[in-house]
């Protein structure tokens, strides 16, 4: 079983990502597993989704919008955000903006190209799981969280600013 990085804890990672290219059938055999789903098929499906055994999560390519799941986050546990490649920033937006403006309060995993070195900064985004790449090292990755002793900015892990938090 795959293994990642949650809550600054390495664990069992018991979710199954599905893709658009997981043929439908794959559903009927894991129906009782945890999976997450495409937003477009999320979308598409929802009630059949909901009335699985097991749990549905959802995740967003870089370029899908947060709100398509607006009327849904009260009922997920788990929203993954895709990293095509680790260039593309667009991620650290959607998370924020599912932490900070939509009120979500689950996992907000990150999963694609992601590479220790942005550890520090997607929990500052409000990131609390990490499905890292293959060829990083989980275990020495977890000091990337402790990079940098602390940040002057307002962010999704510390909403209140460093002159505010020293006084």
């Amino acid at each position: 079983m795959q293994k990642l990085i949650k809550n600054r804890k390495i664990i069992e990672d018991t979710w199954l990502l599905l893709n658009d290219l997981t043929p439908s059938s794959a559903l009927d055999t894991a129906n009782d597993a945890d999976i997450l789903v495409p937003l477009a098929y999320w979308l598409e499906n929802k009630e059949t989704l909901q009335a699985r055994m097991g749990k549905t999560g959802v995740w967003l390519d870089s370029q899908e919008l947060p709100s398509a799941l607006k009327d849904s986050l009260s009922t997920l546990k788990i929203v993954a955000i895709n990293f095509p490649k680790f260039a593309d920033g667009r991620g650290y937006s959607i998370a924020r903006e599912l932490r900070v403006t939509m009120g979500f309060d689950g996992e907000i995993r990150a999963i694609g190209d992601v590479l220790r070195d942005q550890l520090f900064y997607m929990a500052r985004c409000g990131f609390n799981a990490f499905d890292l790449r293959d060829d990083q090292n989980l275990e020495e990755s977890l000091s990337a969280f402790d990079t940098f002793s602390d940040g002057y900015q307002v962010s999704a892990d510390k909403p209140t600013p460093l002159f505010r938090r020293r006084a």
